[in-house]
């Protein structure tokens, strides 16, 4: 049976993005590639600006990696966003409360810069991540079982979610920050860093006893 190509490209994409962010050593430069056979077909997705296409937005050219990151990291923020919003209604504890809106606002932010990020290179709007799920996404089953608990159960789960969340999105962003080649998505990627690991300290605090 054939694959659907978007999705396959996709596919590709993020495995050599993730690829990436597993080297330890090695320059930057240095291409990394995934490689997947269908058939008698092998297809490679470069993470190198050079063996990429790239569309042309209004601040520059989008490599195959910008792309890639942009469409994960809108996938990730849409399943991350209906768990914060039980938070007001699932748990009272002020801090959760405080935490989740503030979570909440970055989120939808860098969710909107990603959107249009994506509408300025030209790349579809429907999403190869659409329907998989894959690290630091929350599952449907995951979802409906965070509706069912409240309390201290509630912010047990929903702080292990958002914690899967913030390492995966800091992860994939440090590899766009290193191979990616459109300055105001490589930005992205920077900002997503620094407030993951501010939002990370965040849920550390409210952990403690």
């Amino acid at each position: 049976m054939r694959g659907i190509p978007g999705r396959a490209t996709g596919c590709l994409l993020l495995a050599a993005l993730l690829l990436v962010t597993a080297c330890t050593g090695g320059s930057p430069t240095e291409p990394a590639t995934a490689t997947t056979t269908t058939g008698p077909t092998t297809t490679t997705a470069s993470t190198t600006a050079t063996t990429a296409t790239a569309p042309v937005g209004s601040a520059g050219p989008f490599s195959a990696t910008d792309i890639a990151w942009l469409q994960l990291t809108v996938a990730m923020n849409e399943r991350l966003l209906p768990v914060l919003d039980l938070v007001s209604s699932r748990t009272t504890d002020p801090a959760w409360r405080t935490f989740a809106a503030r979570l909440g606002t970055g989120h939808h932010a860098d969710l909107s810069t990603a959107r249009r990020l994506l509408a300025e290179s030209g790349a579809p709007a429907t999403s190869p991540h659409e329907g998989h799920d894959m690290p630091g996404m929350v599952t449907d089953e995951e979802l409906t079982a965070l509706r069912s608990a409240t309390g201290v159960a509630f912010q047990r789960r929903a702080g292990q979610h958002v914690r899967a969340h913030l390492d995966q999105a800091i992860r994939i962003a440090a590899a766009e920050q290193r191979v990616g080649t459109h300055p105001a998505t490589t930005a992205l990627a920077s900002a997503v860093i620094r407030t993951g690991n501010t939002d990370l300290a965040g849920l550390g605090r409210l952990d403690r006893p």
